[in-house]
């Protein structure tokens, strides 16, 4: 929570003392401004982020990190840390936040949750006295400082996330941890360090190092922050790698109060990927790939010359030393500016340069396992010179070869064509063929998620009763229901829906937010009933149609069962274990009156549906 952009640790004074610290934390001497974090595909405000100032300047000026560089130094970290949560929350609270949508997002220091001191359940008591839902808390957990104990450190967070809350990697790329903070907090959200996203622009090392982190996050179904954007030049730069938030000066300054202001979309989002983060290798740009002989940065502009000769069909040629992708030679610039020149003098002039020479950093480089989705709105990011110039492609960084644009729209269009062909005709969701596919790719890369089978109660003798068109709007309208849910803007990765059939629909998320997510779908479910079944049906609650055995009887109203496997509560190594155990979970559920949600409780449940079906077999 301390201000980032405001200054660097260490330009305040020279000194503060235990005794000063402890005046600004009892004479209320800190405050909160917000900050809001844009949506790059829909320009709304995603959340906002909590940020500590004084209350009142000082002389000489005090830089809010230097006092929490101090307030570590004197071990009273926890205690400056509650108080600028506590600050924030009741802030929030006044200005209504509780009334809107969105997130808040707060810092959390790495010692604070690992202190001796450290008040169990002290931001539980907090977020409920101020009426904010811990759903919509994103605790910012800060790279830059040094952890001891990993164990430790990982049971903390794993405590808060189970109680709802969601957790980000602040600063990410310049503190103690890195990757490995990566792999032991698996966060939702990743915040990447300012430091990186200052010039941008003009830097290739850190437009490559931005360019990986986003291709890693992507993979790993964590959604990304890019923080401290002052440029529009660097505002250009960053949505090309379809980051997914967005956060600065350039946008809009920290405040008082909470803005409302709407930016225009960045990043226009035509379809929805149903590739999951790209888990389908025929959703990447590496599977249009084709190797290129490139050439080397010490090589004659004459040999560039007689390749376009020898081959009109060629377009482009990489420049490449030792596997790095150096830049692109393309046909048509390459021909106008070096052979001819603005005076006819091309040709002479270049007979003695090489193709470094000429090399500039106006070409497209990605990776192999990047989504063509993605590579298509980078494009859009390119100079109207530079369009249409073939793309190069990197494995690991290494050349692997390039994609022609008439190669990429075949590509596009031959994926569209896979996407009607493997959707529901009904719903327009991804069907059997898809949902497999999904689950085998996470399941080989080893990541935790829940699967919610979610089926319709007594579908049957709704359909039956009121009509197939009528069944058909409701399966219609309760798929778009789950969608507007699980997906609400399209900017967190790793959440899949799916339609495996007739009244069953698939979700898929993180670990933890699974029956959050379905407890609202129920909740929401409530408000179509009077649409579903008219209000008749709906005052008495219920109607009366004929069952599987051809008698008349009662039945509720529509509701849902909803069986949830975790598979980092019970291990599974196929989609057909998956399915199976969803199975007997969703029936546990369906034993409920009403709409339920069961979800399986550790490896117990898998030993008994595996000894049943032994049993049955």
């Amino acid at each position: 929570m301390p201000e980032k952009e405001a200054g660097r640790i260490g330009d305040g004074p020279v000194s503060l003392s235990r005794g000063e610290i402890f005046d600004l934390l009892d004479n209320d001497g800190l405050t909160a401004l917000f900050q809001p974090v844009f949506s790059s595909r829909t320009g709304e405000i995603f959340g906002y982020e909590a940020l500590v100032r004084l209350r009142e300047e000082r002389t000489p000026p005090l830089d809010i990190g230097f006092l929490f560089q101090r307030a570590r130094a004197e071990g009273i970290i926890p205690t400056l840390d509650m108080l600028c949560r506590e600050n924030a929350f009741r802030r929030v609270a006044q200005l209504g936040f509780p009334e809107r949508t969105g997130y808040l997002y707060v810092n959390i220091c790495p010692a604070t949750l690992m202190h001796p001191d450290h008040r169990v359940g002290a931001t539980d008591r907090l977020a409920e006295e101020c009426g904010i839902a811990k759903e919509r808390i994103i605790l910012e957990i800060t790279e830059q400082e040094a952890i001891r104990n990993y164990d430790l450190f990982e049971k903390s967070v794993e405590y808060y996330r189970k109680r709802g809350y969601k957790i980000a990697i602040d600063d990410f790329g310049v503190g103690y941890g890195g990757l490995k903070m990566l792999s032991v907090i698996e966060p939702d959200y990743v915040k990447i360090d300012r430091h990186f996203i200052t010039n941008i622009d003009r830097d290739s090392f850190k437009h490559n190092l931005v360019d990986a982190i986003a291709t890693v996050c992507h993979k790993l179904g964590i959604t990304i922050v890019a923080e401290g954007i002052e440029r529009p030049e660097e505002l250009e730069i960053i949505t090309r790698f379809d980051i997914d938030l967005l956060q600065g000066f350039l946008l809009e300054r920290p405040g008082p109060t909470l803005s409302r202001q709407h930016l225009a979309p960045l990043v226009v989002r035509q379809e929805v990927s149903y590739c999951l983060g790209a888990h389908d290798t025929s959703c990447t740009i590496g599977a249009t790939v084709k190797y290129t002989e490139p050439l080397s940065p010490h090589q004659s502009l004459m040999t560039a010359h007689q390749r376009f000769l020898e081959d009109v069909n060629l377009q482009g040629i990489p420049v490449v030393d030792e596997q790095r992708v150096l830049g692109m030679l393309n046909r048509m610039h390459f021909l106008e500016k070096q052979m001819v020149g603005p005076h006819g003098y091309g040709f002479a002039l270049s007979a003695h340069r090489t193709v470094r020479d000429v090399l500039g950093d106006d070409f497209l480089l990605v990776e192999a396992a990047t989504p063509i989705e993605n590579v298509v709105g980078r494009i859009k990011g390119r100079k109207g010179m530079h369009l249409y110039d073939d793309i190069c492609v990197a494995r690991n960084g290494k050349y692997l070869g390039t994609v022609a644009i008439n190669a990429l729209l075949e590509a596009i269009t031959q994926k569209s064509i896979q996407l009607a062909k493997g959707a529901n005709p009904l719903s327009g969701l991804p069907g059997n063929g898809y949902i497999q596919r999904t689950v085998a790719t996470l399941l080989q890369r080893k990541v935790n998620f829940d699967v919610c089978y979610i089926d319709i109660d007594d579908f049957k003798p709704y359909n039956d009763y009121y009509g197939f068109e009528k069944g058909d709007m409701v399966i219609q309208r309760i798929g778009r229901l789950i969608v507007d849910i699980v997906q609400p803007g399209g900017d967190d990765r790793f959440r899949f829906v799916g339609h495996i059939g007739g009244d069953d629909f698939i979700v898929i998320t993180r670990p933890y937010v699974s029956q959050q997510i379905c407890r609202r779908i129920i909740e929401e479910l409530k408000g179509l009933l009077p649409d579903f079944h008219g209000d008749q049906e709906c005052g008495e609650g219920f109607y009366c149609a004929t069952d599987r055995q051809g008698q008349q009887r009662r039945f509720a109203l529509l509701a849902l069962s909803i069986g949830i496997v975790s598979t980092e509560e019970c291990p599974v190594n196929s989609y057909a274990e998956l399915a199976f155990l969803a199975s007997e979970v969703k029936r546990a559920a369906k034993q409920e009156k009403g709409s339920a949600i069961v979800r399986n409780r550790r490896e117990g449940l898998l030993v008994r549906a595996l000894r049943k079906k032994g049993k049955a077999a």
